[in-house]
């Protein structure tokens, strides 16, 4: 058909309407045919990383070893002098010297105070007093029994004179004696007014002060603590009652105390005492450090933090424990190390000394289990007692497995 366009005066020819092609009709298809092939493509990537067979286990391996393997009890102590002595008053009285501080190194028979003396001064003197009077009247007592032991021979006086004489003699003998008590008593006295220190050694603690008074009738103060020798210091353990069993005498011990972190003291174990402390229903004994102290760093009333050596092999292969408690495949207990990737097998009971044990061992790539028998546990490691493992051996500690993130399923993200 023909047509005349009559702005422009052109023909136009009209085609019949089904023989016009389109051609956006093929390209929908084909985008459809394309998005299909893709899903297929990762619907097939989702099932193989699904199904996908399970790389083989790594294992983290440790090598045997020799070394020293102790067995250790942990406990709190108070770092104390070995000999503390305790001075104290007899006497009651105002303070008038005082010769010794903290810290002052003494000898023994030091004077460290003086009390006022005055008082006890006095009743010396009022004692001698009445000794010299006592003393007089029975001088002259002895001179008229004398005289009346020759007058009664003569009948000059009565025998009955005689023997009062003789009565009243003996009665201030008597009053003698207890003068002469009497002043020894105030002479005592009058000395106990000089304090001095019944040891060498350096006063640790000073509670009086010129011009206190002291007041010992019913309770002795305390006026001064003298260690004896600060070169020689114990540390007083608190050992719990179900630990004190395995602690004996000579046991090596080492402490450390806050004000030296990074240092570690040696001694042993000069005491176990029988007496229990009970403190809100907690039993605990006084297990006895004894440490030397030349240096002079430890100070009374330090905390210690001490460990006591129950049980030592010295020089002896080593087993970890982390070996003794490892079992393939058992990773349930050990997936919460997250990021890391490394597993341990769930914690079994610990195998006690001298029982049979299980270490596991790689070999020809393969994870071989080797019984072995194990003494001595310090809670890291056990003393190898028998078995097919030697020094340098490699044993199965852990295993090395896949991240959270792999062993998930797949999932299509958005489109």
């Amino acid at each position: 058909m023909r047509r005349v366009d009559a702005g422009r005066g052109r023909e136009r020819t009209d085609a019949p309407v089904d023989e016009i092609r389109t051609p956006h009709g093929h390209a929908g298809r084909t985008t459809i045919a394309a998005a299909a092939l893709g899903v297929l493509v990762l619907a097939g990537l989702a099932v193989w990383w699904v199904m996908r067979p399970a790389a083989p286990p790594k294992y983290i391996l440790a090598s045997l070893g020799r070394g020293n393997v102790s067995r250790t009890i942990t406990a709190t102590g108070t770092v104390n002098p070995v000999m503390t002595v305790i001075v104290g008053s007899y006497v009651s009285g105002v303070i008038r010297d005082v010769y010794c501080d903290y810290n002052t190194r003494v000898k023994k028979g030091q004077l460290c105070a003086r009390i006022d003396p005055r008082p006890y001064e006095a009743a010396l003197e009022q004692a001698e007093g009445q000794l010299e009077r006592d003393s007089a009247q029975l001088t002259g007592a002895r001179a008229d029994l004398a005289r009346y032991a020759a007058l009664v021979n003569q009948h000059l006086v009565s025998r009955m004179t005689y023997t009062d004489q003789a009565a009243l003699v003996r009665q201030l003998e008597g009053s003698v004696r207890a003068d002469r008590a009497l002043v020894s008593n105030a002479k005592v006295n009058l000395g106990y007014t000089s304090i001095v220190s019944p040891v060498s050694g350096t006063v640790v603690a000073r509670n009086i002060t010129i011009g206190q008074t002291v007041a010992a009738s019913f309770q002795t103060p305390t006026l001064f603590l003298i260690a004896t020798d600060l070169t020689s210091m114990q540390v007083d353990t608190n050992v719990s009652e179900s630990d004190i069993g395995a602690v004996n005498t000579g046991d090596p011990a080492d402490f450390t105390v806050e004000a030296f972190p990074g240092r570690t003291f040696r001694g042993k174990i000069a005491q176990v005492r029988q007496a229990p402390q009970v403190v809100q229903n907690v039993v605990t004994y006084d297990a006895v450090v004894g440490v030397a102290n030349p240096r002079f760093l430890l100070k009374p009333g330090m905390t210690a933090t001490v460990g006591i050596v129950t049980a030592e092999r010295h020089d002896v292969v080593r087993i970890p424990d982390q070996a003794l408690r490892f079992s393939p495949g058992g990773l349930s207990t050990a997936r919460a190390a997250g990021a890391s990737g490394t597993a341990e097998s769930p914690a079994a009971p610990e195998p006690r000394a001298g029982r049979p044990a299980r270490v596991w061992v790689l070999r020809r790539s393969a994870a071989v289990a080797v019984p072995i028998r194990v003494g001595l546990d310090d809670g890291t490691y056990s003393e190898l007692v028998s078995g097919d493992v030697r020094q340098g051996d490699r044993v199965i500690v852990g295993e090395q497995v896949a991240s959270p993130a792999r062993s998930r399923p797949f999932r299509f993200g958005h489109l």
